[in-house]
């Protein structure tokens, strides 16, 4: 008798991903590491890690992650490396960060983990590190997006491959949270709810338990999904949206960085203002602090051209037009 339903869809999109892994790594053995909080979701993704892992020629191992926000965190995190180590998983890491202020809480969270998570991979030499975010996060994202207003790569949420070298993979993203969840009860896996995720307080909270539910009582069952479509097909736009605007840029600059503004002027402006955010950001400007408004600024300085100063951006770059061109440099 086969696994439960949905501990097979688990285990072949896991598979799925550890055979790509695989053909794209020089190592005959690689370390794949599952990113695991101790909820349903992540604790699904490690048991799939370590069934499928072994049986492919993987070394499969995980982390976790103490944000320290909460009392008694660090003995859940020692909590939840143990029963990872019961899985058959190994090198199993418990990692404690400090979350600063910046951007929000939710943010300051998603930056420390992220950095200890590839602090762990670098420290295990992993080929690839699996999260375990579901189709309905991606739906959470695409939401969220849409309320900052801040554009179609906004919309396209998280990237089944990111990061560096395409290390962060997250085999999840066809599969809703039932069907993750239901697997782990098929195989009387031990959870852990973060209560993070039940407190308003966060944003991403009150997206998963107010706004999601009201839009599904009023439009359907089904708007979870065309969110997670709609992520992939803005995805697949911003990514010929971005391809076109590094030729544009390649295009309009001289040997010196600036830009001709001729040549930008031509340019439809969702391509423009690509070119113009990517010179910025290669002339210092972090792109967390570069807003569209200040894009937007910069962009009246090629459509709307009638003798402004120079432009300060974030991080110290200032932007002036001169001779015909756009000169980014620090202020």
């Amino acid at each position: 008798m086969g696994p439960h339903p949905t501990v097979a869809a688990i285990r072949l999109a896991v598979r799925r991903v550890l055979h790509d892994v695989l053909d794209s790594s020089a190592e005959p053995h690689p370390v794949v590491l599952a990113a695991c909080s101790g909820g349903a979701d992540s604790m699904a993704l490690a048991a799939a890690l370590a069934f499928e892992g072994p049986r492919l020629g993987v070394r499969a191992g995980a982390v976790t992650v103490d944000h320290g926000l909460q009392d008694g965190s660090a003995v859940r995190a020692q909590e939840v490396a143990g029963r990872l180590r019961a899985l058959g998983l190994d090198p199993v890491d418990a990692v404690g960060v400090t979350v600063g202020r910046q951007g929000g809480p939710e943010a300051a969270a998603r930056d420390a983990r992220y950095a200890a998570l590839d602090a762990a991979a670098d420290r295990r030499g992993a080929a690839a590190v699996l999260l375990g975010h579901t189709r309905d996060d991606q739906a959470e994202t695409v939401l969220l997006g849409l309320a900052r207003g801040s554009g179609i790569r906004s919309l396209s949420g998280m990237a089944a491959v990111s990061g560096a070298g395409g290390r962060y993979r997250r085999p999840f993203l066809l599969l809703d949270r039932d069907t993750v969840r239901q697997g782990c009860l098929a195989q009387g896996i031990t959870v852990w709810e973060d209560p993070h995720n039940h407190d308003p307080a966060y944003t991403r909270s009150r997206v998963r338990h107010e706004a999601l539910p009201v839009l599904e009582k009023s439009l359907g069952k089904g708007v979870v999904e065309a969110l997670a479509r709609t992520a992939q097909l803005s995805r697949d736009d911003a990514d010929a949206l971005d391809q076109w605007a590094a030729d544009a840029q390649a295009d309009a600059a001289g040997d010196d960085g600036s830009l001709d503004v001729r040549r930008l002027a031509t340019l439809p402006a969702a391509v423009r203002r690509r070119v113009l955010r990517r010179t910025a950001i290669a002339a210092g400007s972090p792109p967390g602090f570069l807003f569209a408004r200040h894009i937007e600024e910069v962009d009246r300085l090629v459509t709307g051209w009638h003798g402004q100063k120079a432009l300060n951006l974030p991080g110290g770059v200032a932007v002036l037009r001169a001779n015909g061109r756009l000169v980014f440099s620090p202020s």
